[in-house]
């Protein structure tokens, strides 16, 4: 029983971490209908924003993360309004091509600039844990969780109840009716892709304190993030949080029954059955 309930709080833990990375993807395309290929490059860009910050500044790379989610918006931003925004009207191909390209630009950008060594913190509570009944929670993976459950509730709580937030949903929901109403959707889209990049950034200044990071980090989490916002509700930003969980749990169950190398494709088992009786996915058509 002790084991059963440990992987679950183990899954819970690293599906919280799960859903943050997540729920950019999911915002962006719920606002922009366009799916961002290079969305796993911008948790790398994150994970080095809070590498320089604990490396030069001597930022704990949980302080750090916060760092990374400025670094992630300006960037974002910047691309939304230089590339992407000249393909909102355009094929899906030619959005899927420009997605990609960016992609192979920040990755190969960044090895360029830092080099491919991997790089690393090391931080007083990077090996902690908290034993509560036999039972162990890693403070790393706990502290992650933390902030990760806090910024997706701040992100429902911007979207449902600032001027900004409303104009974003109503943006996702009809771009025309929206300019009828005075919004400058063309900054708002700006604003949307900015702060899914800047999430998924943040998200991943806060798993540096676990992980290491090079110019392949990305590569490494893309097909967990497609499979989390899918799971949970392609556009549903809640959804990525619920499908970051139901990841998160799915792997640390089948890593105590399975093989580790069999983790994946159990995944991709349970991920197409729900699929098939639930294709909209868990929260899918919430915009929130």
């Amino acid at each position: 029983m002790n084991a059963l309930l440990q992987s679950l709080i183990d899954g819970l833990l690293i599906g919280g971490v799960y859903g943050v990375i997540s729920v950019g993807l999911s915002l962006v395309f719920g606002v922009l209908r366009i799916v961002n290929f290079a969305q796993a490059e911008f948790l790398m860009l994150g994970m080095y924003a809070a590498w320089f910050a604990s490396h030069y500044l001597g930022i704990d790379p949980i302080a750090g993360a916060f760092i990374a989610l400025v670094v992630g918006f300006a960037i974002g931003f910047v691309c939304q309004w230089l590339l992407i925004r000249r393909v909102i009207n355009a094929s899906p191909v030619a959005q899927i091509f420009l997605t990609v390209g960016l992609l192979a630009v920040l990755e190969n950008g960044a090895l360029m600039l830092f080099g491919s060594t991997f790089r690393s913190v090391t931080t007083p509570y990077q090996t902690a844990a908290i034993e509560v009944a036999d039972l162990f929670i890693s403070v790393p993976y706990l502290i992650a969780f933390a902030l990760g459950a806090t910024v997706c509730v701040l992100l429902w709580l911007f979207l449902t109840r600032t001027w900004t937030g409303r104009a974003i949903r109503a943006t996702s929901q009809n771009a025309m009716a929206a300019r009828l109403f005075g919004i400058d959707t063309n900054l708002i889209y700006g604003i949307a892709f900015g702060l899914g990049t800047g999430l998924t950034a943040f998200g991943g200044g806060i798993i540096l304190s676990y992980s290491s990071v090079s110019p392949t980090s990305g590569a490494q989490f893309v097909t967990l993030m497609f499979t989390v916002v899918v799971l949970g509700g392609l556009g549903s930003v809640m959804g990525a949080l619920a499908g970051g969980l139901v990841v998160g749990v799915v792997q640390a169950f089948s890593a105590l029954f399975m093989p580790i190398q069999m983790q994946n494709l159990t995944l991709f088992v349970f991920f197409i059955a729900l699929l098939a009786f639930k294709p909209e996915g868990l929260l899918g058509g919430a915009k929130k």
